[in-house]
């Protein structure tokens, strides 16, 4: 994911995590890029993420963090507002 992130010149990345490796893979990501010297590029995502590990994730660089039935134009809000 980093990897082409990076080939693409992206501004965000957006991960999906249903399987509860939400610390370990968000973190993962932004270690990578970190290392990649590309970490101006956005971290944000949703899915199943109990409200004990919200601040934390945030703490360690996810931007934004979107649950189940989180409204579509909030995520597309949030995405567009990335550009300004």
């Amino acid at each position: 994911v980093v990897s082409t992130a990076i080939q693409e010149d992206v501004d965000a990345i957006g991960l999906s995590i249903l399987s509860g490796a939400h610390n370990t893979l968000f973190r993962r990501v932004l270690e990578l890029l970190k290392e990649q010297e590309a970490d101006h590029i956005v971290v944000f995502g949703g899915g199943i993420i109990p409200d004990e590990d919200l601040s934390a994730l945030k703490a360690a660089g996810v931007k934004a963090l979107f649950r189940p039935g989180a409204p579509m134009n909030e995520i597309v809000d949030f995405v567009k507002g990335l550009r300004s």
